[in-house]
């Protein structure tokens, strides 16, 4: 790399939100999923020997970084679309790249599919071959029940890995990480931090790692995260649901379908909300 190359890269980096700065780049720095990683997955990713998965769960528990540190850590070619801007001509593109990169390089490719709910069931099939002889390794991530949302074909040649909303410890966890970092986090920034911010933020941000880093980056930039700056930016605290939004459907079809699914906790929990 060149002195041009690295200060672009470096220009880069520096516009980007904490939340993505501070992405997990291996295991070892991944917190949170402990019940997850401590089994079959983590043992599969050190050996590199991953099959096509679906990541299930609410946003900002680490679909996306466990992809991307399966690629990293298999020295996989990592390609990610969004199935809700994406179609299957962007699939036979990545299907023939994968080609070249198996042939010439010999290297796997992760096709990692964000929103894949979102894939219409020709879109969905038009994976299956691709899948099934090797030539892709489908990660998906969703926020629905695949069960549900996933057609039965593509779903038998994937393992469901569940991915549980982040408790408070963990994202405390992850905000003073990010005030450590001083490479990519908020460590040379001299920021005076008020241990009470921490937890309050962890609490609002309610297991979502990215809305608790993006307020953290917020209420930083004014030389202190402390209770008074953290009323002044969010305000009162509210839960996440207005009735007359969209977020008032997604709530009572996740409601219905985790009945249909025979899953009582998401049922009480959807019910709650």
């Amino acid at each position: 790399m060149d002195l041009f190359s690295e200060a672009l890269e470096d220009s880069v980096q520096s516009f980007q939100p904490l939340a993505e700065r501070m992405r997990p780049r291996s295991l070892n720095e991944f917190i949170g999923q402990r019940e997850v990683l401590k089994g079959y997955l983590r043992k599969m990713i050190e050996a590199g020997n991953v099959p096509s998965l679906i990541f299930y769960g609410l946003p900002g528990t680490g679909k996306t970084t466990l992809a991307r540190i399966i690629a990293n850590t298999t020295k996989s070619n990592f390609k990610k679309i969004n199935a809700a801007l994406s179609g299957i001509g962007d699939i036979r593109n990545i299907v023939k790249e994968a080609e070249e990169q198996r042939k010439f390089y010999q290297r796997r490719t992760i096709l990692f599919i964000d929103e894949i709910h979102r894939f219409n069931k020709s879109q969905q099939d038009f994976l299956l071959p691709y899948v099934e002889d090797g030539r892709l390794i489908l990660i998906g991530a969703t926020t629905e029940n695949p069960f549900f949302e996933v057609n039965p074909a593509l779903l038998s040649r994937l393992r469901i890995v569940r991915l549980k909303r982040l408790n408070d410890e963990d994202i405390v966890q992850i905000l003073n990480s990010a005030l450590k970092d001083s490479e990519r986090g908020l460590g040379d920034e001299g920021v005076d931090v008020d241990k009470e911010a921490i937890s309050a933020i962890a609490d609002f941000a309610n297991g979502d790692a990215r809305i608790a880093l993006n307020i953290l980056e917020q209420t930083a930039a004014s030389g202190s995260v402390t209770l008074e700056t953290l009323r002044e930016i969010l305000g009162e605290k509210v839960q996440r649901y207005d009735k007359k939004g969209d977020n008032h459907y997604d709530t009572a079809s996740a409601f219905i379908k985790s009945m249909r699914g025979s899953d009582p906790d998401a049922a009480i929990f959807y019910l709650a909300r």
